[in-house]
C-alpha cells in the first residue's frame, strides 16, 4: 500500500509513524525523515535540558513502537518505506550529542543515513529478525550509536 494524506490523517500513529508527513515524500523517504528531524531539532530542543530531553526521546521511542507496529500492520509491512518515526528519534539523539556548528550536523546527518541504510551488524541481524514497532525503531539505535562512535573517533582526530 502506498500511503497517502488520507492515511496519515487516519491514526495519530500513522502521523506519528510517517514523521508528521515526512514519510510520503516520493523520493528517499527516510533521508526524508532524518531531514525533517534536523529541521525540527532546534524548534524541540530548547524546551528541555539535556536529561529532560533523554527523558522526551524515551518517551518518543516507546510511542514510536507502538506507532509502528499500528501503522506497519496498516500498510502491510512491518518496516514499510514511509514510516519514518524511526530515524526522527535517534537522529534527535544524535544531535544531542553532536558538537554545535553546522559541519558537524552535517558529518553527523550524512553519518546516520550511511549506518541507516548499509545496517552494519546488529542493526543488520535486528531489521531482519525482529519485524514488529521494537525492531524498527532499535536497528535505527543502532546506527545512531555508530553516528556517535564515528563522530567521536573524528573530533579526537581532528
Amino acid at each position: 500500500m502506498k500511503p497517502d494524506l488520507k492515511f496519515l490523517f487516519a491514526h495519530p500513529a500513522h502521523f506519528i509513524a510517517l514523521g508528521f508527513g515526512s514519510g510520503l515524500s516520493p523520493v528517499a523517504p527516510g533521508t526524508a525523515g532524518t531531514l525533517a528531524a534536523w529541521l525540527l531539532f532546534p524548534l524541540i530542543k530548547p524546551y528541555f535540558s539535556d536529561a529532560g530531553f533523554l527523558a522526551f526521546l524515551v518517551a518518543a521511542f516507546v510511542i514510536g513502537v507502538f506507532a509502528a507496529s499500528r501503522s506497519g500492520r496498516a500498510l502491510g509491512a512491518a518496516d514499510h518505506g514511509a514510516i519514518v518515526w524511526d530515524e526522527i528519534v535517534p537522529f534527535w539523539l544524535v544531535l544531542l550529542m553532536t558538537p554545535e556548528g553546522f559541519l558537524w550536523q552535517l558529518a553527523a546527518f550524512i553519518w546516520f543515513r550511511f549506518f541507516d541504510i548499509t545496517k552494519p551488524q546488529p542493526a543488520r541481524w535486528i531489521d531482519g529478525h525482529m519485524k514488529h514497532g521494537f525492531g524498527v525503531m532499535l536497528d535505527d539505535v543502532v546506527a545512531a550509536g555508530y553516528t556517535l562512535l564515528v563522530l567521536a573517533l573524528f573530533k579526537v582526530l581532528f
